[in-house]
């Protein structure tokens, strides 16, 4: 075999189709183009993100408007002042007077209408003078809140652990697991389990 004796594999090249040259040909007339319209004529190269007017895609999608997490918490949020009016008004149901702090939580925020829903997290905040002892369970609290509850002589609990199995990962979790594991492995109870079944045998 020399040089001249090389040729493509059997349709691999076709030729270009002349369009344009009677009826006979399957592309005369209108050469493959249609009948009248935009593409039909010379010179019609319409960009591939043309869309016949509309406002176009990029255009329509909003921009630099940053995003939400996935894994965020929505907190209901409410301020230590609102908080100070309403058990001054005894709106909680208790006595402000009493040697003990006044007890708040989602449950009794939702009954007297400060927040919407008791079953949603709820976030305390720092705007406004504290002048009542309340003892305050919230799922997150600012640190200007924490700090005119205690100055009032007050508590906070911080009820975190549903939020943070939340955030958790699925390996965090599995170390969490494993830990559990391991202390109980380690307890009293499961070395006299041991022991006996040693005696046992």
């Amino acid at each position: 075999m020399k040089l001249h004796d090389l040729r493509p594999a059997p349709g691999s090249h076709t030729p270009a189709r002349r369009v344009g040259r009677g009826h006979g040909s399957g592309k005369g007339k209108t050469a493959g183009r249609g009948t009248k319209g935009q593409k039909s004529r010379a010179g019609a190269s319409i960009p591939g993100w043309f869309e016949g007017g509309q406002t176009p895609i990029h255009i329509r999608v909003p921009k630099l408007r940053g995003f939400k997490r996935r894994d965020r918490i929505e907190y209901q949020v409410v301020n230590v002042g609102r908080i100070s009016e309403y058990a001054a008004a005894g709106r909680f149901g208790s006595e402000t007077g009493a040697r003990e702090p006044l007890t708040v939580n989602a449950e009794v925020l939702a009954a007297a209408g400060l927040i919407s829903h008791a079953d949603r997290p709820v976030k305390v905040l720092g705007w406004g003078d504290l002048s009542v002892k309340v003892f305050i369970a919230a799922d997150a609290f600012t640190a200007s809140a924490r700090s005119k509850i205690e100055g009032a002589g007050g508590f906070v609990q911080l009820l975190a652990p549903a939020a943070a199995a939340r955030s958790m990962t699925s390996a965090e979790a599995a170390d969490v697991s494993a830990e559990a594991a391991d202390v109980t492995a380690e307890t009293p109870e499961a070395s006299l389990r041991d022991d006996d079944s040693e005696a046992a045998e």
